[in-house]
């Protein structure tokens, strides 16, 4: 499999529902925590987030999940969120334990929100911006660095 579009070797990405105030929520949940820097993002209405669900084997439109994107590999729903508290300092990393739960029960809970996360939490009009915490954190960000 080639290599994630956007992505530098050793980068990870997590795409989001931009328009979701429970998806932006968890984002910047994971900035005021210190995600590591490697961990990049996406909002899956970005054209960035499209050809990352491209590369992924993905539906571009309608995508009802959080994906993570890393090591040419890509997870989905509850174990999507595990992996990336892998990148967090102590103590929030510890949760990322719950990767080994078997995913029957680890998505039970996971697909009930997602479900119902607008109803529950409310959604924007457009896509909502994000404050990053340094330039090009945002894969739609202009970085030169990158």
């Amino acid at each position: 499999m080639s290599s994630p579009p956007y992505l530098q070797t050793g980068e990870s990405a997590v795409l989001y529902d931009g328009v979701c105030k429970l998806c932006n929520g968890w984002v910047q949940f994971l900035l005021r925590r210190h995600l590591a820097r490697q961990v990049r993002f996406a909002s899956v209405q970005s054209e960035q987030g499209k050809a990352l669900l491209r590369w992924a084997g993905l539906p571009e439109e309608n995508i009802s999940t959080i994906v993570y994107i890393a090591y040419n590999q890509h997870w989905l729903r509850a174990q999507a969120v595990f992996r990336v508290m892998q990148h967090l300092p102590a103590p929030w990393r510890g949760l990322a334990v719950l990767c080994h739960f078997p995913d029957a029960i680890s998505n039970f809970a996971y697909d009930r929100i997602a479900l119902n996360r607008y109803k529950l939490f409310g959604r924007y009009s457009a896509q909502h911006a994000i404050q990053p915490d340094y330039p090009g954190r945002f894969l739609h960000q202009v970085d030169t660095a990158h």
